[in-house]
């Protein structure tokens, strides 16, 4: 279990800088669907114990918690859960420490966005302060040690991915279309096993898949990885010059990701 989304507030300077460079990068596609990031929107802001006018005027610049920041955020780090040691940036007075968007299990990436398995839970947690501890340790971002308790799997099959998309266009040492590509490599590879396209998805999303970037180095492509562990399966998922077998019918719809 790991909380997807844990962080401090953001002091006033760091909130616009948020909204500054976010909104510049959604003016340069703004019809874009899905949109380029996700903006302040009043109408569905949460404000606490804030209320009248001064809650509609923050609403209107109120961060959305939908990406990982300087702070945390919705990082989804399947391996920050249980005894991990979490090092976060303190920006305004008492903190404002929040978490939630808990998981029961996810893989690297949590590619199918809310795909994770879902639970609602308490968290119990120790808090202490390092002071100055950005500027004497030279951090910007949050650092944490993970849990050691890891899912323990042994055996994995490794599906590589580059920066080539879906129409074979290249692009330059792109890491999110690499692992993509990696994610559909698997996705393609265990539809042979009878498992349809969506329900393939879903166990990259849910099982405690691990995602590499694996070369940053060799232009024009990254190489990106998807390692899946074998030992989830009841049937072999190996290569072999019998070829694939098909175990499952892959007739059960997956209502997070139907099949189109």
């Amino acid at each position: 279990m790991h909380p997807g989304l844990i962080g401090c507030l953001p002091s006033r300077e760091l909130l616009n800088e948020w909204n500054k460079r976010e909104a510049a990068l959604v003016s340069t596609d703004p019809e874009r669907v899905p949109p380029l990031a996700a903006l302040p929107y009043a109408e569905t802001a949460l404000m606490g114990r804030m209320t009248g006018e001064a809650a509609k005027e923050a609403a209107k610049e109120a961060a959305r918690t939908v990406p990982p920041r300087e702070h945390g955020g919705n990082c989804d780090i399947k391996n920050l859960s249980k005894g991990s040691r979490v090092y976060l940036p303190v920006y305004v007075k008492d903190a404002g420490l929040s978490m939630g968007d808990l998981h029961f299990s996810q893989g690297d990436g949590e590619i199918t966005f809310c795909g994770a398995i879902e639970m609602a839970g308490w968290l119990h947690l120790k808090v202490d302060i390092i002071k100055d501890g950005v500027a004497k340790y030279g951090i910007k971002n949050p650092v944490f040690k993970p849990s050691p308790i890891t899912p323990n799997y042994k055996d994995y099959l490794i599906f590589e991915g580059i920066s080539v998309d879906e129409q074979g266009k290249q692009h330059y040492l792109d890491v999110h279309i690499a692992y993509r590509q990696a994610c559909l490599n698997a996705i393609e590879y265990l539809k042979k096993f009878g498992y349809s396209g969506a329900q393939a998805y879903s166990i990259l999303g849910t099982a405690p898949c691990q995602g590499h970037i694996s070369g940053v180095v060799d232009v024009p492509n990254a190489c990106a990885t998807l390692w899946l562990p074998t030992e989830i399966f009841d049937f072999d998922v190996m290569p072999s010059s019998a070829g694939p077998i098909k175990h499952i019918k892959g007739d059960i719809q997956m209502p997070l990701s139907p099949d189109k």
